[in-house]
């Protein structure tokens, strides 16, 4: 396909988007479709009516409609990774920065649900190629963020038991998978509901201080030995009725 090097002139009776932004138009325009309908009952003449550009326009900037969706999400993407490479890069004390990280990745998906949101439910109706290059960018994203829970492991800021692998997919998968769950006319906003998630994160992450060894349970048949419920932290477990 040849990809025109200008915009086409707009059909008699259409308004043509002021010079520069069409690509915005077709992007925003694009965005709400797709977050109101859905990606797949959205049809790229639906998007070039309601961004009020020609499909030559949109052809121009996009070489199809999942190329379209792509690009939505592969640009927010490399503006989120930016901005966390410049606070792990960035001074002060490694907590300090991954807490700045991870409000960040909240306040950032709070600005961009609706993008974000619809590239979750439609990620999938990618080929592969496509699925695979943004695979390949949010890989870098997930390391640059583990990276940091690395740094604070070895500093002694973050606990040491779990695989800094697996707190990084804990706390992204939460939050990525927020849209699944969350309504808007819920008691918390959006915003809200990803600083809770921050706050438990950041909770979790610190390491466990000295705690009384509970003691092993009797084995059938054997009595505990005495004085053992008192090492018990927390109530006794209740006990079933013979």
């Amino acid at each position: 396909m040849t990809v025109a090097t200008t915009e086409p002139p707009a059909p008699p009776g259409r308004r043509r988007a002021p010079r520069g932004s069409a690509r915005r138009s077709i992007v925003a325009a694009a965005t709400e479709l797709f977050a109101r309908r859905g990606y797949e009952a959205t049809s790229v003449q639906d998007i070039v009516a309601a961004a009020e550009v020609t499909k030559g326009a949109l052809y121009h900037w996009f070489g199809s409609k999942s190329e379209l969706l792509t690009s939505i999400y592969r640009e927010l993407l490399a503006e989120q990774t930016q901005r966390l490479r410049e606070i792990a890069d960035g001074a002060g004390p490694v907590e300090e920065r991954l807490r700045a990280a991870a409000l960040d990745v909240v306040e950032h998906t709070a600005e961009h649900a609706d993008e974000l949101t619809v590239w979750a439910r439609s990620a999938h109706l990618l080929d592969d190629e496509q699925a695979e290059a943004t695979r390949r960018e949010r890989r870098r994203y997930h390391d640059l963020f583990r990276d940091l829970v690395r740094e604070g492991q070895a500093s002694g800021v973050v606990r040491t038991d779990l695989s800094a692998t697996v707190i990084t997919h804990a706390f992204l998968s939460a939050l990525g998978n927020t849209h699944t769950w969350f309504h808007p006319d819920g008691p918390l906003t959006f915003a809200e509901v990803g600083h809770q998630l921050v706050a438990l994160f950041l909770g979790g992450l610190r390491p466990p201080g000295p705690e009384p060894v509970a003691p092993l349970p009797a084995e059938p048949g054997r009595r505990r030995p005495a004085g053992s419920d008192t090492q018990r932290s927390g109530p006794s477990p209740a006990r079933k009725n013979p």
